[in-house]
């Protein structure tokens, strides 16, 4: 059979640039729309058997219900093109209040033909997946608070080693249960051992319900379609089962300004290796991240110009120049010329970081590392000859104490 695999659409995600005159929609929702479209245009055309959207559909666990309608709209395509839909709930859609409706729970009230929302844990036969020869175990986002209540946990690192626990022999007692002769799909909104948020940050356990890689890399999986992490990534890579983050369906901000955005194609067969196909998102807009250090304080907006892509190359990309320069040369830039210059960028940001010259030196005789780090903050405040820094003082003993207790 033929998966459609897809997540973190974040579809109200405007947080850069203007609105359209003519639909009322900020552009950038009009991007992450575009690449929706891209995916259930993909979805009717390849005639795929199953879609799983693996959470996150929108940024706010409380949509506008402009948003929610643009999101219908694609979902509700899919229902009428009788495209067996799988809508699993990530921690953007999940109510921190227990109780509260989630932000997907409309398609669950209305029942909407061919299209299931996946809201608790659960082990879906094929019976109860409109009689497609696959199984599926779903484990949407598990919520801090949740943990706690279904615990009784105070310490919540003791929450999440206890449901850890609970949930590896869940999926043990499921694939147990489960029919030898079909295949059988993990789902999950969450983050895995060992798998790199953008800019190749390894996930630390503690922060999160983190899934361990033994536990999703269990060969009795023909497919891992995961949700939570942007980066696109196969956790498994070079084995099976496939353990795949297709990342989200459009640039989110700029730690993803060197990332293609995906969707997957899976093709998944009983006793047989599975086949996947990264299918690139073309047409998502273009992030660009410049950084840049002035060494002259000639010509300096020509230097800054060279540190720039060429109009051509910028043209409607959200572009980005952080630059360093000694503060005195602050009035050397020429901030008019620079947008001049990049106005046919979708949208420009400057971020200038003026550098002081002055050095906090360690007195004579002293050791940096018999110095807290209390002290050496204390050192740099007073160099720098920084104003009202009690607060900052206080809130840095606050971290380091909380630091001191967790170790």
């Amino acid at each position: 059979m033929k998966l459609l695999h897809f997540a973190d659409a974040h579809i109200d995600m405007a947080n850069y640039g203007k609105h359209d005159p003519e639909s009322g929609l900020p552009f950038r929702v009009l991007d992450f729309l575009k690449s929706l479209d891209a995916i259930v245009d993909a979805a009717i055309s390849e005639k795929v058997d199953l879609v799983i959207f693996a959470g996150d559909a929108y940024k706010d666990r409380s949509p506008a219900p402009t948003f929610q309608r643009e999101w219908g709209r694609r979902i509700m395509r899919l229902s009428q093109a009788k495209i067996p839909t799988l809508l699993l709930i990530g921690n953007h859609d999940v109510s921190p209040s227990i109780g509260r409706a989630h932000a997907l729970q409309e398609f669950k009230t209305l029942q909407v033909p061919f299209v299931k929302v996946l809201d608790k844990p659960c082990f879906l036969k094929s019976d109860e997946l409109w009689d497609l020869p696959i199984q599926v175990i779903a484990m949407p986002w598990i919520t801090r608070s949740g943990l706690m209540a279904a615990t009784g946990e105070v310490d919540s690192t003791e929450a999440f080693s206890r449901i850890e626990g609970n949930i590896g022999e869940l999926i043990e007692g499921w694939l147990e249960e489960a029919d030898p002769s079909l295949p059988v799909i993990l789902t999950a909104h969450a983050s895995i051992e060992g798998a790199k948020f953008g800019g190749e940050r390894l996930v630390m356990l503690g922060n999160d319900l983190v899934l361990s890689g033994s536990l999703v890399k269990n060969k009795k999986f023909s497919y891992v379609a995961m949700g939570h992490i942007h980066k696109p990534q196969d956790v498994n890579e070079g084995f099976q089962p496939p353990v795949i983050y297709p990342g989200s369906i459009e640039r989110v901000d700029f730690g993803e300004a060197k990332e293609d955005r995906f969707f997957v194609i899976a093709e998944i067969e009983k006793g047989k290796d599975t086949r996947v196909n990264w299918v690139e998102l073309k047409g998502a807009r273009k992030f660009i991240d410049r950084r840049t250090v002035l060494g002259s304080n000639e010509n300096v907006t020509d230097s800054l110009k060279g540190a720039l892509p060429s109009p051509k190359e910028m043209s409607e990309a959200i572009v980005r120049l952080l630059v360093e320069y000694p503060r005195e040369w602050d009035t050397l830039i020429d901030e008019t010329a620079l947008r001049k210059y990049t106005e046919g960028a979708f949208e420009f940001h400057l971020v200038k970081r003026p550098q002081s010259e002055a050095r906090v030196r360690i007195a004579e005789g002293q050791v940096v590392s018999s110095l807290s780090p209390l002290d050496l903050l204390g050192q740099y405040f007073d160099a720098s000859k920084a104003k009202d820094t009690d607060e900052l003082q206080k809130l840095a003993q606050e971290i380091i104490s909380e630091d001191t207790l967790d170790m």
